[in-house]
């Protein structure tokens, strides 16, 4: 890869007067060893596996094994038929866009992880909402997964994607950077304007800490995802503003990896801290284990 940080590779855009996307495709080809049309096919691939989650989400049985999550994408959805939507259409769409995902997921279906499962309603919800709103091509989004890919590598290899290393400030947090940043892109945004709201995305996560209930990636995962979709457009709006992260982007991610190393094990995907150990989270981890038991 031509570049590890993030300011590297806005750099490397400039110098060579290629896109984010454009780039990413460039250096993957050459570090797979295969064609850049394999490439961008295998993206393509991933992307409709994304909008079959959505689907599934949407319209079937989400409920999980555990029986604590599931149809939530579905309420959120009907919800915006009935009545006018606080955060308006577009954001609550990728809301529940996110939301079936993540259900998708914790009902054992067929994800992309983005980074990881715990975060892949994420990129799903603004994408294919946008490209819905937008009336954009595959093509086009297959280019922004290509970008949010980029900031991707650069926050896994400066930083933490992992929410055991990191907390969810390294799940949620990235993939909302990388949806930030590549939706920035795909609005015709520069690759500077697209590092500030990777920035700025991330500084509102920072800290956030992985507390799953019952061991499970579903309280408080799957709505983490539904309200990081909204995080993102919101960073690309500000960012495509001309609103700057004061703090570069790249500073940013180190101290995500400074605050996640900082955080203590109970707050690392444990299951021993946060709402894992409130008197509900105790009660759900007592029934979940009495269930096994029975089993």
């Amino acid at each position: 890869m031509r570049f590890r940080t993030l300011k590297q590779l806005t750099e490397v855009c400039a110098s060579e007067g290629l896109t984010i996307a454009e780039v990413m495709l460039a250096d993957q080809s050459q570090e797979s060893g295969k064609p850049p049309e394999y490439v961008f096919e295998k993206m393509r691939a991933y992307y409709q596996i994304m909008k079959e989650a959505v689907a599934k989400g949407l319209t079937e049985d989400t409920t999980s094994r555990s029986g604590l999550t599931g149809k939530d994408a579905q309420r959120v959805a009907s919800y915006m038929t009935t009545t006018e939507a606080s955060l308006g259409e577009e954001a609550c769409k990728a809301m529940a866009y996110a939301l079936a995902v993540s259900e998708v997921n914790a009902s054992m279906g067929r994800i992309i992880a983005t980074p990881t499962a715990g975060s892949c309603g994420i990129i799903p919800g603004v994408f294919i909402s946008s490209q819905q709103r937008f009336g954009w091509d595959d093509d086009h989004i297959v280019k922004g997964l290509l970008s949010a890919g980029a900031i991707g590598y650069v926050i896994a290899n400066n930083s933490f994607v992992s929410g055991a290393e990191g907390g969810c400030q390294a799940e949620v947090g990235s993939a909302i950077g990388m949806a930030a940043g590549a939706l920035v892109e795909l609005r015709g945004g520069t690759p500077e304007q697209a590092m500030h709201a990777v920035g700025l995305a991330l500084k509102n996560t920072l800290g956030l800490i992985c507390d799953p209930v019952g061991g499970l990636v579903e309280i408080p995962c799957i709505v983490r995802n539904g309200f990081g979709a909204v995080n993102a457009m919101a960073a690309a709006d500000m960012a495509l503003a001309g609103v700057r992260s004061v703090i570069p982007s790249d500073e940013v991610v180190q101290v995500m990896y400074e605050v996640g190393t900082a955080m203590p094990e109970k707050h690392r995907e444990t299951a021993k801290g946060g709402l894992a150990q409130t008197p509900t989270g105790q009660q759900i981890m007592k029934e979940l284990n009495l269930g096994k038991k029975q089993r």
